[in-house]
Parts: structure tokens; C-alpha cells; sequence
């Protein structure tokens, strides 16, 4: 009898930056990656409708899997449904949330930038964030669906459009104090899967921060309570699409390399 499996869940492969830094923390657990490509992108949708399918989606992965833990891994579902998922399903949620206290503590200009997706750069949940952490800090944001794209072309062996990111960098360093800024949070999953082509169109060095070592840990922490528990569930490590398998074959081979051999559709 294996583990319970960890479930992973995004609107695209945005996740699979959560999931790398899961599995090199805890490579004993088996993954379940749910990319809801029939809902692909949540950053653009109204927060109605993200609540509402984050919601349904989790409830029927979580009784069809029977995972030890689920991890909503992208920025926008989490600032927008982890409130209302967490009180009605059986096992623990762990959310992902702009990285702002770590960049905060990095940051030398106190000058931060979140690029995310527009949904989430418009949050309160990032208000909130700022208030705590950066309160003696220019927070700039910045939302942009076309890096979101980009990315999921890259994994695709696709080359984007350079301008993409030169437009990403531009929409923080543009802004008034945007001259001193010294360090982006990734606020979207997707975005640490491009961070070279960011950093190349950065027009100075500019430190890039993310969220997903901090999934790990929390991940870690509660499994902890776990480690000796045993039941059915993956035996290794497996993707799921909500959209269908037509059109995969060019992420595959990105797919294997994140360590899932196995694609199936829900």
C-alpha cells in the first residue's frame, strides 16, 4: 500500500513550478498534477466563476483521489477560493500567495514589484499582504495574461515573443519609482518557469522571488503528522487534464521532465 498521493492543482502547468520544489522536499510522496485546461486561465475569469469551479474541481479530485493533502498551486485560485474551499473539504489545503514578506526582507530600495496575473494583482488579499509585510515599501503591480500564455508556450518548445517579456518588466520599472525597483515577486506559478527570459529583459539585475519552497515547507509540516499513514492511492507520480488529451504531444517531453510519465484525462 502506497502513500496518500499530494494533489496538486492549476488552471494550466503554471503548477509544475510548485510541484518541482515539492518533490525535491518530500520525493517520498507520490504527486497528483491537475491542470484544469478546460478552465484554462483562471487570471482572466471573474472571481465568481473562479470560487465556483476551484471549488467543484477540488471536491470531485479529492473524493475520486483521496489525497493526503491538496495544494492549490497557482496565486490567482488561491487568493480567490481558499477561503471557501477549505471549510467544506476533508483534507488539508494549502494555498499559494504573492511572496511579499520575503521580497520585503530582500529588498535593499524598498521598491517591490508583483507581477501576477490581473486577477490577482488586484486582490485585497495583496493589500493585505503589503500592509503586514511592506509597509515601508513602494509595492508596484503589474498583471499580464500574455506571460501567462508565454510560458505555457515555452513548456511547449515554443520560442515567445521577446517583446512579451521586455512589456512584463516594463509594466513595474515604468511605473513612478519603478527606477529603484530591485525585486519582483512572482505572483503567478507560471512565471518562475520563464525567469531567464525575464531576467534577460530586465534593464538592470533585479532579484526575482517566488513561493514555492514556502509550499514546500508547509506541505512537509503537515505531512509530517502523516508519515507513518497508509493507503491507496498513486503509485507514482501522474497528470490529469480536465481538457482532454488532443493537442499534448508537444508538453509531454516537459511533462517527463517534471517527473510525470503518466497523462491521463479527467
Amino acid at each position: 500500500m502506497m502513500r496518500k498521493p499530494i494533489l496538486l492543482l492549476d488552471s494550466g502547468v503554471g503548477g509544475l513550478s510548485v510541484l518541482r520544489a515539492v518533490a525535491a522536499r518530500l520525493p517520498e510522496w507520490p504527486l497528483v498534477y491537475c491542470a484544469d485546461s478546460a478552465g484554462y486561465p483562471y487570471g482572466t475569469k471573474a472571481e465568481a466563476h473562479v470560487s465556483a469551479r476551484v471549488a467543484g474541481l477540488l471536491g470531485r479530485l479529492t473524493e475520486r483521489l483521496d489525497p493526503a493533502i491538496a495544494i492549490i498551486a497557482c496565486n490567482t485560485a488561491s487568493t480567490i477560493a481558499l477561503g471557501h474551499v477549505r471549510p467544506v473539504l476533508a483534507v488539508p489545503v494549502v494555498g499559494t500567495v504573492p511572496a511579499i514578506k520575503p521580497a520585503a526582507e530582500r529588498s535593499r530600495s524598498r521598491v517591490i514589484g508583483v507581477l501576477g496575473t490581473e486577477a490577482t494583482v488586484r486582490q485585497a488579499y495583496v493589500d493585505d499582504l503589503s500592509a503586514r509585510f511592506a509597509a515601508d515599501c513602494l509595492v508596484l503591480r503589474h498583471g499580464s495574461a500574455a506571460l501567462v500564455d508565454a510560458a505555457e508556450q515555452t513548456l511547449r518548445g515554443k520560442s515567445p515573443d521577446p517583446q512579451i517579456f521586455r512589456d512584463a518588466i516594463a509594466g513595474l520599472t515604468g511605473q513612478p519609482g519603478g527606477e529603484r525597483l530591485d525585486t519582483i515577486v512572482l505572483a503567478c506559478t507560471h512565471f518562475p518557469l520563464v525567469a531567464d527570459a525575464l531576467a534577460a529583459a530586465c534593464p538592470w539585475p533585479i532579484a526575482f522571488v517566488d513561493g514555492a519552497d514556502g509550499i514546500a515547507r508547509r506541505a512537509a509540516y503537515l505531512l509530517a503528522a502523516l508519515d507513518g499513514e497508509r493507503a491507496s492511492g498513486a503509485a507514482a507520480n501522474r497528470a490529469i487534464f480536465t481538457g482532454g488529451l488532443e493537442g499534448l504531444a508537444p508538453l509531454r517531453p516537459a511533462l517527463k521532465a517534471f517527473g510525470l510519465d503518466s497523462v491521463e484525462s479527467l
